[in-house]
């Protein structure tokens, strides 16, 4: 203003006072030339007399002398600031004296959460470099878990770094950590967690993110077929340090050939004995072939299903002729001038403990219950003898027996009252000849 005073001073008084202070103008040196152009322009313009129409244009020239120092003096006192906004380089002018009148200039609405360097209430100097970030709103998901924040990051990366979240080599997020943050953004994190996966009885520890069990087995590769089952079920939660059981089921057709047994077909024969048998036509086994359905679970046989049977090869039954004719013991007395002698005897039935019916010698005594049969120690009555039993009668000796031995002698009875009655006595045999 002190070069406007000057100009002013020298049209009113026809010369200027410049030597009586510094001039102290903060124009550059090419407005500082300017100046003193227009000033000496100015300097001759009044130098001559002037007639009412030159005042008036010298009164114009002068508003507009006025005018252009003004606009040059203001322009040349701003300060020049390099700006960064949301990664925009910049360089403006400014008569702003801090930061924040900077950035209300240029209509930008810092907020507390947006990254400003240096900060809103620092002083605009010459040649200052300034940097602002708007704060973009992010939503962080971690493990069914959200969380809202405002963030100045770049990328996907540097915000978990930002949080202090640190994620391993299994852990699974979304978007990928190179993906440059967008304001609205949602961010899934996905922590991984060890568990037991048994495939078809193959037991491995694996680690996964997922949540259910059909996204697990998608996750880990494994395809199932129809007849698969997984335990638990598809749709169930993945647990920590769960298990899932893949059960491999498969149903193959198995054919067998089996062999079917024979029957054994009777037929009675008066002509014969009672209690011996005539096989009349040999038995030969038949063969049939067998389809089955068999269900493996892991390789193994869990069930079996008929599903058709077909005769390779017919059966031939066996029939035997069993003989009726009833045989009766006849023992006639004989010389009875044989061996006497004193033997200890008791008496059994045809169904005692452990007695098959037949004697020693084959003979039938439930077929034959009136038969007079003694049990005798070989060594002593030779079997086939005929022998006189007092208080008895006459019988065959035709059996044997475990406990019979030497001069002892069990006599067959029909009925066990018989038996119990006779009890165990010491009589006198004869050996007939």
């Amino acid at each position: 203003m002190f070069g406007i005073l000057c100009i002013i001073s020298y049209t009113f008084t026809g010369h200027a006072k410049v030597d009586s202070r510094p001039f102290k103008s903060k124009f550059l040196p090419k407005e500082k030339e300017a100046f003193f152009i227009v000033f000496k322009n100015m300097k001759s313009l009044f130098s001559k007399s002037l007639s009412g129409k030159n005042a008036a244009i010298a009164f114009t020239s002068f508003i507009v002398l006025l005018t252009a120092l003004g606009v040059f003096f203001f322009e040349g006192s701003k300060k020049t600031v390099a700006i960064t906004l949301n990664g925009e380089e910049r360089v403006v002018k400014t008569h702003a004296a801090t930061v924040k009148e900077l950035l209300d200039e240029l209509d930008v609405a810092a907020d507390s959460k947006d990254y400003l360097h240096p900060k809103a209430n620092n002083k605009v100097t010459d040649h200052l470099e300034v940097v602002w970030e708007q704060a973009k709103q992010v939503t962080i998901v971690k493990d069914n878990e959200k969380k809202t924040i405002w963030t100045t990051a770049d990328s996907v990366a540097e915000l978990l770094k930002e949080q202090n979240i640190v994620l391993n080599e299994h852990d699974k997020i979304t978007p990928e950590l190179s993906t440059a943050i967008q304001s609205k953004m949602n961010i899934g994190i996905h922590k991984a967690f060890r568990l037991s996966l048994v495939d078809g009885g193959k037991s491995q520890e694996v680690w996964s993110t997922s949540t259910t069990v059909a996204d697990f087995l998608t996750q880990q590769g494994i395809k199932l077929t129809k007849l698969d089952r997984v335990e638990p079920s598809l749709n169930d939660t993945i647990k920590k340090s769960g298990k899932v059981n893949v059960i491999r089921v498969e149903k193959v057709t198995d054919v067998v050939e089996e062999p079917v047994d024979f029957a054994v077909i009777t037929k009675k024969d008066d002509k014969l004995p009672k209690g011996k048998e005539r096989t009349l036509t040999s038995g030969k086994r038949g063969l049939v072939s067998k389809q089955y359905e068999v269900t493996l679970e892991n390789g193994k046989e869990v069930s079996r299903k008929l599903m058709s049977e077909q005769t390779v090869q017919e059966k031939k039954d066996k029939v035997v002729a069993v003989g009726t004719k009833e045989t009766e013991l006849q023992v006639s007395r004989g010389e009875e001038t044989g061996t006497e002698y004193y033997v200890t005897a008791t008496a059994y039935t045809a169904y005692c403990n452990g007695c098959s019916g037949r004697t020693a010698t084959g003979f039938n005594l439930r077929a034959n219950p009136n038969a007079k049969i003694i049990a005798v120690d070989p060594s002593v009555i030779p079997l086939g003898t005929k022998v006189y039993v007092e208080g008895y009668g006459y019988a065959v000796a035709a059996d044997t027996g475990g406990a019979i031995k030497g001069h002892k002698i069990d006599l067959y009875m029909s009925s066990k009252s018989d038996a119990y009655r006779w009890g165990r006595k010491k009589v006198k045999i004869k050996i007939l000849q």
